[in-house]
């Protein structure tokens, strides 16, 4: 199943409403090696890299995603079900 396939059908977002406006941009910025936008463009793509990248793993980025995005697109939501859907693929 695609990744935002993953992400619609856990959280009803659909990850298409983000424009990578960079709106979203939060001050956890050191601990990101993607920015939010990059990484929901990695979920259009089918792009394990998203399961992987430090930017989901950091608890201060996931924190700091709640409202972040301005077109209401809930990133705290879908980083969320990222890191389930990474644990799962991994047999954890």
């Amino acid at each position: 199943m695609s990744l935002r396939s993953v992400v619609r059908n856990a959280t009803g977002q659909d990850v298409y409403v983000c424009h990578a406006c960079f709106d979203c941009d939060i001050d956890a910025r050191h601990e990101m090696d993607i920015p939010l936008p990059s990484l929901i463009q990695l979920i259009w793509l089918n792009d394990e890299e998203a399961l992987q990248c430090r930017t989901l793993w950091s608890d201060s980025v996931l924190q700091a995603s709640r409202g972040a995005c301005k077109r209401g697109l809930d990133l705290y939501a879908v980083m969320t079900v990222l890191r389930e859907e990474s644990n799962r693929r991994a047999g954890r």
